[in-house]
C-alpha cells in the first residue's frame, strides 16, 4: 500500500436541516429589491465557488479508483462502498484555485484497520495534495500529501464512528493550512507544498457517505476551540462601540407583498420596506421562510410583517444585518450550514418559543440586537437529525421580556459567550442568561441540566449583564 493510501503516523428543538441548495434571486422581485447598498463597514465574507448536494447526480466529479455512486442516506449523497478498496478518490473544481475553503459533510460507513475517509485540497495530482481524513483510532488528521509521502500537520483525538456524520473543512489560504472537525480545530500549520489545485474526497480500507459539499473562495477561518475550551479571542462584526440597542422601531419606507419564499444570493437591501406575508403565523415546523440565503449571502435593511412563515433560513455563512422581525412566528432565522453566521443590529418582538435557532455547525454572533417578548433569543438545537458542537457569541444586546437569552447543549460542548447584556424590566432577575441542556438524538426531548456561569459552557461575569 502506498503511503497516499495511507494516513501515515497515525451532534433538535426544530426542524431537521434542509437541503444545502444554490440559488438565485427571485426574479420578480430582485430588480425592485436590490436597488441600493447601505453606506456603512462590511464586514468580509466568502464567495461561493461550488456546491454539491448531489440532488441531482454527481456529475463532473472524476473519479480514480473505488465504486462511487449517489445513494439515499437520509438525503442524496455520494458514496464510496467499496471498502477494501486501497484508495478510492474523486475530484473537481478548478487546477486553478489558490485560497479557499471546502467543506462537507463525512459519514464513514465502515472503517477497516487502516482506513480513513477524508477531504481533499489544492489537489494538484492524485498523489499530491492537502488532506484533512477521519481516522480509525479516533483520530482526525491534517496532512500534507506530496506524491504519496505523508506529513503530518496537526491532530486531534475526537470519536470517530461509523454511521455518524462529520463536518470537515479545509481551508488553504496562503502558506496557512487549517482543517476543523465540526467547529473544533484539528490543526493550523504552515507549508508551502503545494499553491493551487482542486478540491476532492476519499476513501481508504472504508466506505463513507459525502454529502454538501461547498467552496467558498476566502472569509472567516472555521472556528476554533475544543469541547470545553471556546475560542478565547472570537471574531465579532463591528457594532456600535456606545449605548445598547434602546428598542427603537424603526418605520417602515414601503411596503412589498410576499407569496413565497424569497431565494437570496449576494447581497438583498430592502431599503426598510416591510415585506409581508407568508405562513400562518403559527408554530407549525412545516412553514417555508419567507427568505432563504444562499452560503455566503448578506440580506439587510428589513421589516418582516406578520405572519413571516419560518422567518430567515440561511444555508450557509450568512449576514443579517439590520433586520427586524414585527412579530416572530416559529423563528425570525434559523441557521443550517456554515462555520460563521451574523446577526448585526436589528430586532425581534412576539416569539412565544425562539428567535434565533441553530441546526447547523459553528458560531453564530449576535450583536446590536434588541429581543422583547419572547422565549429564547438563541437556542442551539438539542435534537436535530445532526448533532453538532456550536457556539454562540452575544454582545450588545438588550432584552426585555424574554425568558431565556441563550440555550445550548453542554454534553455537546457547546459554548456561549455574553458582555454588554442590557437587561430591561426585571428588578428580580428571572431572566436566565445562559440555560444548559443535554442534546439527544432526534425524537426525543433534551433535558434542562442547570443554568449560569460556569467558565466551561457559559462565560460572563456579573459586570457583563446590566439589570435596568
Amino acid at each position: 500500500m502506498t503511503a497516499a493510501a495511507h494516513p501515515g503516523a497515525r451532534r433538535p428543538d426544530s426542524p431537521p436541516r434542509r437541503r444545502l441548495r444554490r440559488w438565485p434571486l427571485l426574479a420578480a422581485a430582485g430588480a425592485a429589491l436590490l436597488a441600493s447598498t447601505v453606506a456603512v463597514t462590511q464586514v468580509a465574507y466568502a464567495a461561493t465557488l461550488f456546491t454539491a448536494n448531489f440532488e441531482s447526480g454527481a456529475s463532473g466529479w472524476s473519479k480514480s479508483g473505488g465504486t462511487w455512486a449517489v445513494v439515499s442516506d437520509g438525503s442524496q449523497a455520494y458514496r464510496q462502498s467499496n471498502a477494501g478498496s486501497e484508495n478510492a478518490r474523486v475530484f473537481n473544481g478548478d487546477s486553478g484555485w489558490t485560497n479557499y475553503t471546502v467543506q462537507a459533510r463525512v459519514k464513514p460507513v465502515s472503517l477497516g484497520g487502516n482506513g480513513f475517509a477524508a477531504v481533499l485540497a489544492r489537489a494538484k495530482t492524485s498523489t499530491t495534495f492537502y488532506r484533512l481524513a477521519l481516522l480509525t483510532g479516533n483520530q482526525v488528521q491534517l496532512q500534507a500529501v506530496n506524491s504519496g509521502s505523508v506529513t503530518v500537520l496537526g491532530s486531534l483525538s475526537r470519536t470517530v464512528s461509523a454511521g455518524t456524520w462529520y463536518t470537515l473543512a479545509l481551508q488553504v489560504s496562503g502558506s496557512t493550512i487549517r482543517g476543523t472537525v465540526d467547529g473544533t480545530q484539528v490543526g493550523s500549520a504552515g507549508n508551502s507544498l503545494i499553491g493551487n489545485g482542486r478540491i476532492g474526497l476519499q476513501t481508504a480500507y472504508a466506505s463513507a457517505s459525502f454529502d454538501d459539499v461547498t467552496v467558498s473562495d476566502s472569509g472567516t477561518a472555521p472556528p476554533t476551540g475544543g469541547p470545553t475550551t471556546p475560542p478565547t479571542t472570537p471574531t465579532t462584526p463591528p457594532t456600535s462601540p456606545g449605548n445598547p440597542p434602546s428598542g427603537a422601531w424603526p418605520t417602515p419606507s414601503g411596503s412589498a407583498s410576499v407569496s413565497g419564499t424569497i431565494r437570496v444570493s449576494g447581497t438583498f437591501d430592502g431599503g426598510m420596506k416591510r415585506y409581508c406575508c407568508i405562513g400562518d403565523g403559527g408554530q407549525s415546523e412545516s412553514q417555508d421562510p419567507m427568505f432563504e440565503l444562499a452560503a455566503g449571502a448578506t440580506i439587510q435593511n428589513v421589516i418582516l410583517g406578520a405572519p413571516a412563515g419560518d422567518g430567515i433560513h440561511c444555508l450557509g455563512n450568512c449576514t443579517i444585518r439590520n433586520v427586524w422581525w414585527e412579530d416572530v412566528g416559529e423563528d425570525a432565522a434559523t441557521f443550517l450550514g456554515g462555520s460563521d453566521y451574523y446577526v448585526i443590529g436589528g430586532g425581534a418582538r412576539s416569539a412565544s418559543d425562539k428567535i434565533f435557532q441553530h441546526n447547523g455547525p459553528g458560531t453564530v454572533h449576535i450583536s446590536g440586537f434588541y429581543a422583547e417578548n419572547g422565549g429564547k433569543l438563541y437556542r442551539a438545537c438539542g435534537n436535530c437529525s445532526s448533532s453538532y458542537q456550536r457556539h454562540v457569541v452575544v454582545d450588545n444586546v438588550t432584552v426585555t421580556s424574554v425568558k431565556v437569552i441563550a440555550g445550548i447543549n453542554v454534553n455537546w460542548g457547546d459554548t456561549a459567550r455574553f458582555s454588554r447584556i442590557t437587561v430591561l424590566n426585571d428588578a428580580s432577575h428571572k431572566t436566565v442568561i445562559c440555560d444548559k441542556y443535554n442534546g439527544v438524538p432526534k425524537g426525543s426531548e433534551p433535558t434542562r441540566v442547570g443554568s449560569g456561569a460556569d467558565g466551561v459552557n457559559c462565560f460572563y461575569s456579573a459586570s457583563d449583564i446590566t439589570w435596568r
